[in-house]
């Protein structure tokens, strides 16, 4: 199938570089600023949902302004400035300006001991308090004396940001694919989803037989997806399945958590893309601890979407700290997240239940043109591909079944089902699945 080049492996990378220091919060011109960075990638549409929106237990909060923060010693020097890292400064802090001694100051700084050389990354989204962050190591040697705090920010009644970009495919059934863009100043949590998405997005704007229709969102964790679910109850009967992006920058081997459904179209696609590729993955069940699959996959919805990631968040030491940089992601891990993700958007585009219409026997294939005439691997492997969808199809098994029993690549299958469609062998079973 047609597909225009995603950017490669080094692009992403110097992407995310470009994107690191970007003050991204739940809402705010971080997040506005790496939305249009990205639609130098893909024309993406910039959604606006306004402070106060309902979203089931939930509401949009108000809009975070920070200009500045700056914490100076007592000898008049600086001791950290957000300008540095966007992490120096707590998530949503409110405004602050004025002097208090290190025993008062301690209460609004937050470090961690147990990796002193790192800023921690932390937020107050939903309690209104002020606060900085910083290395232990730093904390530790700050002297007694007079301190100047001041952080210039403020909550506003404004909008929360999202971005939005909806490809159009034969069917109205959708397939969708996220990434929580909220994080500031690292780079496998959330940057590689994000630019992982886009060079996806990219590719399929160049395939002009989309099956389904893709729709990729860009927004905030938690608030993010739970407001598009609200505000977009008219989409999700047609979702079909999805894929949320987090950490997929990293060295670790790729690792597919399933839906809370289990064993959906997409489950079986994704489990099979990564057992039929070359080197360690994993496949775990669906719990809800993670990132937007646990919106996805709330009891209420119990849509089909699962998640892809590499190292499990929270198990390594990079997580949530500033050393999750742009040395900590790398250019064939983001790369090849691409290549995978393309390659399930393969199988379900070419997946499908079909039927045998001369199921007596084996059929002669020769006469027909199918029979390989040269013989070699790949003409034993094309053969046998063709006698697996024959003799599976009698309208109970589609071909990732089919690819999954026989072991035989999906692609192989998929070009010997369209083969043998083009003869008076095979047509497609549409009482066999949902593959609309």
């Amino acid at each position: 199938m047609a597909r225009r080049d995603p950017l490669t492996g080094p692009e992403l990378h110097e992407l995310i570089g470009d994107l690191l220091l970007l003050p991204r919060s739940l809402t705010g011109d971080g997040v506005r600023e790496t939305l249009r960075a990205l639609q130098d990638v893909v024309p993406l549409e910039v959604l606006e949902v306004p402070t106060g929106t309902e979203a089931h237990d939930w509401t949009v909060p108000q809009e975070w302004v920070l200009r500045s923060a700056r914490l100076v010693g007592p000898d008049g020097g600086t001791v950290l400035d957000v300008r540095d890292h966007p992490l120096h400064v707590l998530g949503y802090s409110i405004g602050v300006d004025r002097t208090l001694s290190l025993e008062e100051l301690q209460g609004h700084l937050h470090s961690d001991p147990a990796q002193p050389d790192t800023i921690p990354y932390r937020t107050s989204y939903y309690t209104e308090r002020w606060g900085f962050c910083l290395p232990d190591r730093l904390r530790a040697a700050l002297p007694e004396g007079q301190y100047h705090a001041v952080i210039d920010a403020e909550l506003v009644d404004g909008s929360m940001s999202m971005g939005e970009l909806v490809l159009p495919g034969d069917s109205d059934r959708e397939v969708l694919v996220t990434s929580h863009i909220c994080h500031p100043g690292m780079a496998n949590d959330n940057l590689s989803g994000n630019v992982v998405a886009a060079a996806m997005a990219r590719a399929l704007l160049g395939r002009p037989d989309r099956r389904y229709t893709w729709r990729f969102l860009w927004m905030p964790g938690t608030i993010g997806e739970l407001t598009w679910l609200a505000t977009h109850q008219d989409v999700v009967p047609r979702i079909h399945g999805g894929i949320v992006l987090a950490g997929v920058g990293d060295g670790g081997p790729l690792t597919w958590k399933r839906s809370r459904q289990g064993d959906s179209e997409i489950d079986r696609a994704a489990s099979l893309v990564l057992a039929q590729r070359d080197g360690p993955h994993d496949v775990v069940d669906f719990s809800p601890w993670g990132y937007a699959e646990r919106q996805f996959c709330s009891p209420g919805y119990d849509l089909p979407v699962g998640r892809l990631s590499r190292t499990e968040h929270g198990t390594y030491p990079q997580y949530h700290t500033s050393d999750d940089d742009l040395s900590f992601v790398r250019a064939d891990a983001l790369a090849e997240t691409v290549d995978v993700l393309l390659d399930i958007a393969d199988a379900i585009d070419a997946n499908d239940v079909y039927r045998n219409t001369k199921p007596f026997g084996e059929p002669r294939l020769g006469p027909r043109g199918l029979y390989p005439s040269m013989g070699g691997p790949a003409a034993e492997e094309a053969q046998l591909a063709l006698l697996w969808v024959l003799n599976a199809s009698d309208g109970t098994a589609d071909l990732l079944e089919v690819a999954r029993r026989s072991g035989i690549r999906f692609a192989a299958l998929a070009a010997a089902a369209a083969a043998l469609r083009q003869t008076d062998l095979l047509q497609r079973d549409d009482s066999g699945g949902d593959h609309s």
